[in-house]
Formats: structure tokens, sequence, C-alpha cells
């Protein structure tokens, strides 16, 4: 649990060992040990930190931190809407420290206008947030060959993500036997990339369903292969339940290599601000099998109607969330923020 010091392209990262983490969060013992030495070595002029991570908590009782100035790079809510009756139970000690951090913190980034109009948690601190958009930066060169889809005449079709419930795989799933029931369309070929801790009741799912020969699951990939797969689909699919999905950082990996996506259209979540409606994709209601499978058999019937829609995702992506705009947003904010 110690930890790794790393250079990555000339920047120090200092990685704090993780021993477990329960409820989807990290708990790492040498966190605030590590971050106050890198403190009195660099002397910075700010700490930008990233939240919803407990660790952070512990910067409320470091002397060092606190001489600092905060911005809070505000990625998510512990979700209302969140089946997992534990992390309803862990929010009422959670939510105190998170006020806290917010309370003491001099500015906080937010990803999306839809998702800072909807969080209870950021409501009493609304005058101190910035709406900015995540970025990628251009995809690299890919010599990888992608990972196989199944075999078939009907599109290929790509989701990625980690294999948890609100991600929607299950409901992915359901409108992809809906579709083998109505007939009228080839059956779309679903490659699934990500590992999690569904990954065993989708498989099952998957067999129930009898979709196993238009479903596969090809795991966690290296970045080389992934690129290769967005380049290579007809379409992407992200059909998450709850605003969990805060914004979806894998419809701009879609977007960057010119593939439309079906969306799930989540009240309160950037999904919606991300997705062009019709332009460069298209939204569906969330959880919704019937819908969804509607969306597909239209996207698998209209050609057309996807290739039109992969130039304006592509421009969507360069001109409203390259890494370079999202990080230039950044840094006039931390100008500002060191000046006060």
């Amino acid at each position: 649990w110690i930890g790794t010091r790393d250079v990555v392209d000339g920047v120090t990262i200092e990685r704090a060992g993780c021993v477990a983490a329960p409820l989807y969060a990290p708990i790492s013992p040498g966190f605030p040990l590590r971050l106050s030495s890198m403190i009195r070595r660099h002397r910075p002029q700010a700490l930008h930190l990233h939240l919803p991570n407990a660790s952070c908590f512990a910067l409320l009782a470091s002397p060092a931190a606190r001489r600092l100035p905060w911005i809070v790079h505000w990625h998510a809510d512990i979700s209302p809407d969140a089946k997992d009756w534990r992390l309803h139970v862990a929010y009422r000690l959670y939510r105190p420290f998170e006020q806290a951090v917010l309370k003491r913190a001099a500015a906080i980034i937010v990803t999306s206008q839809a998702y800072r109009d909807a969080s209870v948690a950021l409501e009493p601190w609304l005058a101190k947030t910035q709406v900015i958009g995540l970025g990628l930066r251009p995809a690299p060169e890919s010599t990888a060959s992608p990972p196989t889809w199944p075999e078939g005449d009907g599109i290929k079709l790509l989701a990625v993500g980690r294999l948890s419930y609100y991600k929607g795989f299950d409901t992915l799933f359901d409108a992809l036997a809906m579709m083998r029931d109505r007939g009228d369309v080839p059956m779309p070929r679903l490659l699934l990339i990500g590992e999690g801790e569904h990954g065993r009741r989708l498989r099952e799912q998957a067999s129930r369903l009898q979709l196993d020969d238009c479903v596969r699951f090809a795991g966690g990939v290296d970045d080389d292969s992934l690129h290769a797969a967005y380049s290579n689909a007809d379409l992407f699919a992200l059909p998450s339940l709850d605003r969990s999905e805060a914004f979806g950082l894998v419809l701009l990996e879609a977007m960057r290599a010119g593939v439309p996506v079906v969306a799930s259209a989540i009240a309160g979540s950037g999904v919606g601000h991300v997705v062009a409606d019709g332009l460069t994709g298209d939204l569906f209601a969330a959880g919704d099998a019937s819908a969804l499978a509607d969306a597909l058999t239209r996207m698998t019937r209209e050609p057309a109607r996807r290739q039109r829609m992969g130039a304006p995702a592509y421009a969507r992506w360069r001109d409203e969330f390259s890494l370079e705009r999202s990080a230039s947003q950044v840094a006039e904010l931390y100008k500002r923020v060191v000046a006060r």
C-alpha cells in the first residue's frame, strides 16, 4: 500500500497504494502522507482535487493543504438513484466531509450545465462552480488489430465500459433479444469491452437470451486495441441507467473516431449535452429496452443515417471537447484562483 513514483511524458506521478475499495471507494492510508510530502517538496500554489474520492477528506486535517486554495473537480454525485442501498447508508457518513471540502473550495469544476443544475450536493455552492467539459487529445495512430466481432451480416456495434449495474448493458441485451424476435433486420454484432463486478451475471443473461452468437465479451484491452475497435465500429451504444453516468467520456472516444452513437437520455446528466440528438447520434429513454431496440433498428436500416452522423460527431469532438480546449479553460481558472 506504500505506492510508487513514475514519470510519464516528463510529469512525475505519485501513486498512493490502495488497500481496499468497499462500495467503490478506494481506501489509501498512504495518500495523506504522500500528499504532505509532495506539498513540502514542490511548494504548489493550489491543489486540484477530484471528487468523489474519500481520500481527499484527509486534507481537511492538513495545515499545509489548508494554506492553499483548492479547486474541486466534481465528476459525479453519490447518486440518489443508485440501486445499492448500502450507498445510501454510507452517504450519510460521507456527506458531511464532502460538504466540508466543497465549503473550503475556492472553485468547483462541473463537467456539464445539466449535471450542475441537477446536483443536490452542489446546490449550496453554485456560485463557486464553473462548467468545463471533459476533453480528449487526438487519437494516436493504431497499428493493432481490433478485437474480433461476432460473425454475421449485421452492423458492428461497440459498447465500452465497466460491467456495473448503472451502465445498463442488461438493457442492451434485452433490446438485442427484441430485435432478434422481430426478425426484420440483420442482428447487430455486439463487441463489449470492459470488466467489472457484473460480468458473470451479464454472461449468464446473454446465454439465457440466446445471444451467444451475436455478443462477444472482449474483457479489458490495451489502448491500441481500443482505438482500433472504435475505428472499425459502425455504431456505438451507451445504455446507462442513471446519473451515475455523469458525462460519458466513451462518447467522446466514439465521436473522435467519427462513429455515431445511441445513448440514454438521462435527466440531469451530461450525456444529453455530449450527444447532439439527431445530429451526432440518437437518444432513447433510459432503461427502455424497446426504445433502444427501435433506435438500433433505425440505425441498422438506414446506413446513410449513420454515415451522415459521422462527420458532425467528429467535428463536435474537435470543436467542443478537445483536450486542448478543456485544459485551456482549467488553466485560466487556476490563474484566477491563485490571483485571488
